[in-house]
């Protein structure tokens, strides 16, 4: 079978080539990837960024994917052949709070992911997906989807009228949008692009910041809170962001950390964080029954991932290139 091996690190150590096809074991699912997605992760991972938490080399590539089941092991009563399902990005958080050796079960990084034709992955990780959604849809929610319904409804149970404050328009801060929507939420969007600030608006954002425009967006948000702030932030930049967040989030609020597209370290004013009473979330993705509770919500409201371009997988180093230029809009994903 067709495999996107990271053979050793480095975008140039990338190829697509023949392996053997896995063969299931007696509590596994054999599950023929159909579509994957990119996130800003696989791209720290080609360089070697999450140091002893990814593998180095020989690495199937990869977090996000989605498939039909081709067969099952002896013990495996949850799920049949021809199932469409998703692997859960985490392999052994099922349910309850992280823990280190949880932490270490993430698909792509010191467990092979998803790039590839074939994968027998246990059945205790994966998750059956709506019809409603496509392959390529389906490939995008178990990584940047369950991030943003962890920041956004998991760990801080928004509510009709909170203000959400969402940065960009990449896969994690698209679906937070359409979650905070879908809460009843205000959300206020940032982006560089006006283009993109009027597509933002079409999926519900009421109002919409041009940071490259407006350097102190976090001024501007509490302007138009008439002086409060808001509720949540969904910090997806890191180093250069995360001072315009704090000025814009509530006394008591939340900022939802995520990303670090921006830088990973940050000189930060502990002051305002102590006096203001503001909670600072550290948020990596969410376990299987996260996962199962925010597909269910989709289906309820019929969310839609937003997809922005589709590779074929011989070309997944072009993928990668075209996310690390951040133009997308959505997900890149790969069609396998």
């Amino acid at each position: 079978m067709k495999a996107a091996v990271l053979e050793s690190l480095g975008l140039d150590n990338l190829r697509v080539k023949e392996i053997a096809e896995p063969e299931p074991g007696p509590g596994d699912v054999l599950v023929r990837m159909r579509a994957a997605s990119l996130n800003y992760r696989d791209l720290v991972t080609i360089e070697g960024g999450y140091g002893s938490q990814q593998k180095r080399g020989n690495l199937i590539m990869l977090s996000d994917g989605a498939g039909e089941v081709v067969a099952v092991g002896d013990s495996v009563r949850e799920f049949k052949t021809g199932d469409r399902v998703v692997g859960c990005f985490f392999q052994n958080w099922n349910a309850g709070r992280a823990t280190a050796e949880r932490l270490r079960s993430g698909l792509g990084g010191l467990v092979d992911g998803v790039a590839c034709e074939y994968r027998a992955l246990p059945a205790s990780g994966v998750m059956r997906v709506s019809d409603y959604l496509s392959w390529t849809e389906s490939a995008s929610l178990p990584c940047a989807a369950l991030t943003a319904w962890s920041a956004v409804v998991g760990e801080t149970s928004t509510r009709p009228g909170d203000i959400v404050v969402t940065q960009g328009s990449g896969g994690v801060s698209l679906f937070a949008l359409q979650f905070a929507v879908a809460s009843g939420s205000r959300v206020i969007a940032t982006s560089s692009s006006d283009e993109k600030l009027a597509r933002l608006a079409e999926l519900g954002a009421s109002e919409r910041i041009n940071y490259r425009e407006t350097a102190e967006w976090g001024r501007q948000v509490v302007e138009r809170t008439d002086g409060v702030g808001a509720d949540l932030v969904v910090e997806v930049g890191g180093a250069q962001s995360l001072a315009q967040s704090l000025r814009a989030v509530r006394v008591g609020g939340t900022i939802a950390l995520i990303g670090v597209l921006s830088g990973r370290r940050a000189e930060l004013n502990l002051g305002p964080v102590v006096t203001r009473q503001v909670r600072m979330l550290g948020v990596t993705v969410g376990n299987r029954d996260r996962l199962a509770e925010m597909m269910a919500a989709m289906t309820t409201k019929q969310i839609r991932p937003v997809i922005d371009r589709l590779f074929p997988l011989n070309e997944i180093r072009e993928a990668l290139l075209y996310l690390k230029a951040g133009k997308h809009f959505g997900k890149v994903c790969i069609e396998i």
